[in-house]
C-alpha cells in the first residue's frame, strides 16, 4: 500500500539514537497505528511492546531477529516480523525508508 487515506498524522517526530532513526506516527480510524521512518547507516537495537511488521520501502539492512543466530538481509520491497516484548538488532548499510505496523 503506497497511500493511506482518512488517517491522523502525529506532527511530533520520534527521534532515536541521536537522530540516526526518525519516524512519524500514523493513526487509523480503527485505532491501529503505524510509523513511517528513516534509518541512517549505523547499528541499532530496538525493543518491541507489540508484535511488529517491518516493511522496507527502500534501502538495505541486516537484521538479527530474536532467537536467531544469523543476520538476515532485507531490501526495499521486503518485510519481516518481530514478536512482542523482544529486542532485535539492525545494521543499516544505506539510508533505509520503512513502515512499521504495530499488531495485536
Amino acid at each position: 500500500m503506497s497511500k493511506f487515506e482518512n488517517v491522523t498524522l502525529v506532527r511530533d517526530v520520534n527521534v532515536y539514537f541521536g537522530g540516526g532513526v526518525t519516524s512519524r506516527t500514523v493513526e487509523f480510524a480503527d485505532g491501529s497505528t503505524k510509523t513511517l521512518g528513516v534509518m541512517n547507516p549505523g547499528e541499532y537495537e530496538f525493543g518491541t511492546a507489540k508484535k511488529e511488521l517491518m516493511e522496507i520501502q527502500s534501502g538495505d539492512l541486516d537484521v538479527m531477529l530474536p532467537d536467531s543466530s544469523e543476520w538476515q538481509t532485507f531490501k526495499g520491497g521486503e518485510a519481516f516480523h518481530v514478536p512482542a516484548n523482544a529486542k532485535f538488532q539492525v545494521k543499516v548499510k544505506q539510508l533505509t525508508d520503512y513502515c512499521c505496523s504495530y499488531l495485536d
